[in-house]
C-alpha cells in the first residue's frame, strides 16, 4: 500500500511537471514575440507612446484640413466663432504681457521622512493654474501646452501627464494678463500658500517672473470628450 501510494504521487508530480513545462514554453514564446515588437523598458515605452501621439496629432490636423475643405465646398453658411469664443476655446495663439511661474522638486541634498514632501504634485500645479485664472488670465500654458476646459493635470510620482505626453520637472506655467493682478492672485491663493510652506521647509523650487511679451500657442489636441455609457445588459 505505501509503495502504491508513492507511485500514484510520482505519476501526479510528473503530470504537473509536464503541464508546467508546456505553460512555460508557451509563455516564453509569447513574451519573445512581444519583445520583438515593443519595448520593455519605461524609457522605451514613453518614447513609443510619444511617437504614437505625434502621429495621431498629425492625423487630426489632416482630418481638420479635410473638414475645412468640405465645409468650403458646401452651400451652407458656417458661422465661425467670435474672437472671444476662439480665445476661450484656445483655438488661436495669443501674445502679450503676463507671468511665468516655475515649480521644481527639491534638490538631491534635501531630506524628509516622507519622499512625497520633496516633489511637485498635481495639486500644486492645479493650484497655480486656478489662481492664475481667478486673477484674470486670458490664456494659460503648462510646459508650453495650452490649457483648455478639457485639460486634465495628472501626476504619477513626479512625472506630469498632460494631453497624452509626459514631462519631468521643472514645470513652467505661463499666463497672459495683467501681471500685477496675476501675482496678487497667486500670493492670496491658499493652495499656493501651502506649497510655499513646503518650499520654505524642504527647498522645493519656486520662481515667479513678470514677462513683458509672452507668446502662447493654440491648442491642437483632440476636442472630443470621452464619457462613460451604461453597460449593455446581458441575459
Amino acid at each position: 500500500m505505501p509503495t502504491r501510494g508513492l507511485r500514484r504521487g510520482s505519476i501526479a508530480v510528473g503530470a504537473v511537471a509536464f503541464v508546467a513545462g508546456i505553460l512555460f514554453a508557451t509563455s516564453a514564446s509569447v513574451f519573445a514575440g512581444q519583445e520583438s515588437s515593443s519595448p520593455r523598458d519605461l524609457r522605451g515605452l514613453v518614447a513609443a507612446e510619444s511617437k504614437r501621439l505625434e502621429d495621431r496629432n498629425a492625423e487630426i490636423e489632416e482630418l481638420r484640413a479635410e473638414v475645412t475643405a468640405l465645409q468650403s465646398s458646401l452651400d451652407v453658411e458656417i458661422v465661425p466663432p467670435t474672437d472671444a469664443e476662439a480665445l476661450a476655446l484656445g483655438l488661436v495663439a495669443v501674445a502679450g504681457p503676463g507671468l511665468r511661474v516655475t515649480l521644481d522638486d527639491a534638490p538631491a541634498t534635501a531630506t524628509s521622512e516622507n519622499n512625497d514632501d520633496l516633489v511637485v504634485h498635481q495639486q500644486d500645479l492645479q493650484g497655480v493654474v486656478n489662481a492664475l485664472w481667478s486673477g484674470g488670465a486670458e490664456a494659460v500654458t503648462i510646459q508650453g501646452q495650452r490649457v483648455v476646459s478639457t485639460t486634465a493635470v495628472r501626476c504619477v510620482g513626479n512625472v506630469l501627464l498632460l494631453h497624452g505626453r509626459t514631462y519631468s520637472p521643472p514645470y513652467v506655467v505661463e499666463a497672459i494678463g495683467d501681471a500685477d493682478a496675476l501675482e496678487r492672485a497667486i500670493d492670496e491663493d491658499a493652495s499656493v500658500g501651502l506649497y510655499l510652506d513646503y518650499v520654505e521647509q524642504f527647498d522645493l523650487g519656486w520662481h515667479v517672473e513678470k514677462v513683458a511679451d509672452l507668446t502662447l500657442p493654440a491648442y491642437t489636441g483632440a476636442r472630443t470628450l470621452n464619457y462613460a455609457v451604461p453597460a449593455e445588459e446581458t441575459p
